[in-house]
């Protein structure tokens, strides 16, 4: 099984619940990698004019003080430029808006000899390849306007076990809306994946952040810890939101708790389709004791 986190940076929910994987979890059966960074790059600068800061700190279980890097969507400038008037999709042939030449999610597989982004694609699917890689599952995060929000995007072949984790994640009191992966966007890692291996279960899952909005107010990191903001409270008043909002926000403690209830219920999915498959493991933290006692207690001290 492989755990994509940070193919967007700028959506730090699945960066972080990759990051509490790495340091929390233990694998008593089965195989699992976790890449928390996967464009490495884009975590190096942040979205032009979005006045997003560069940083956010969280406490780490010994109450020290962590910092985590918000980063772009696309790949740093600086590593690929300048981008095309159009991108060409590899290798499907679409075209795209060019500057999605830097998004990692709009060049899988890739090519070894393409841009740099391509090649980070590329890299990845050499690892699902080279270790038989099963199971993807790549962890997003959007806006609560944008129409694919708190979902489960899946490529065809894996619809049977995103509809069994459904129902373990209702169960848990989280909300899942399963969405087909479209058969006529090409890049995307759960469609580009999911075609170029036989066998491979490719997944996405999103959940809502508030400070990659266009309806937010002052962009400021409230919005990526607490998850709050008033300007989203006027959204929901007059229904512009796709996913409720109140005064409490969403917090990241609970955008974190819906990608780690994904992954456990996602795993319970495959062992369902086939017992052969199964992954036995211990040291996630569930829903309510992440609720309760917030992050900190799952994050490592940082190394100085």
């Amino acid at each position: 099984m492989l755990v994509l986190g940070g193919v967007h940076p700028n959506e730090p929910a699945g960066y972080l619940a990759a990051v509490l994987l790495v340091e929390n979890l233990q694998v008593d059966t089965g195989r699992l990698w976790v890449i928390p960074r996967s464009n490495a790059s884009a975590f190096s600068a942040t979205e032009p004019q979005e006045g997003h800061p560069q940083h956010y700190t969280l406490a780490a279980r010994d109450g020290s003080p962590r910092e985590f890097r918000l980063g772009s969507r696309l790949t740093n400038p600086l590593d690929q430029w300048p981008d095309p008037e159009i991108t060409v999709h590899h290798p499907s042939g679409q075209k795209l808006s060019g500057n999605e030449t830097r998004n990692l999610n709009r060049c899988f597989p890739g090519r070894p000899g393409g841009s740099h982004t391509e090649q980070v694609a590329w890299a990845i699917s050499q690892l699902i390849e080279r270790e038989r890689i099963e199971l993807v599952i790549d962890l997003h995060e959007a806006s609560l306007e944008y129409p694919v929000i708190n979902a489960i995007v899946c490529h065809e072949r894996a619809s049977e076990i995103a509809g069994a984790a459904l129902f373990g994640l209702e169960m848990d009191g989280f909300e899942f809306n399963l969405e087909p992966s479209p058969k006529n966007l090409h890049g995307l890692s759960h469609r580009e994946l999911g075609d170029r291996f036989d066998g491979l279960y490719a997944l996405l899952m999103e959940t809502a952040n508030p400070i990659q909005g266009r309806l937010r107010g002052r962009t400021q990191v409230s919005q990526i810890i607490e998850g709050t903001d008033a300007c989203y409270l006027r959204a929901q008043a007059i229904g512009m939101n796709r996913v409720p909002f109140t005064a409490d926000g969403i917090p990241l403690r609970l955008r974190v708790a819906r990608h780690l209830a994904g992954f456990r219920e996602l795993l319970a999915g495959l062992t369902w389709t086939d017992p052969d498959r199964e992954m036995l493991f211990r040291g996630l933290p569930d829903k309510d004791t992440l609720l309760e006692q917030g992050l900190a207690p799952f994050l490592n001290p940082a190394v100085r």
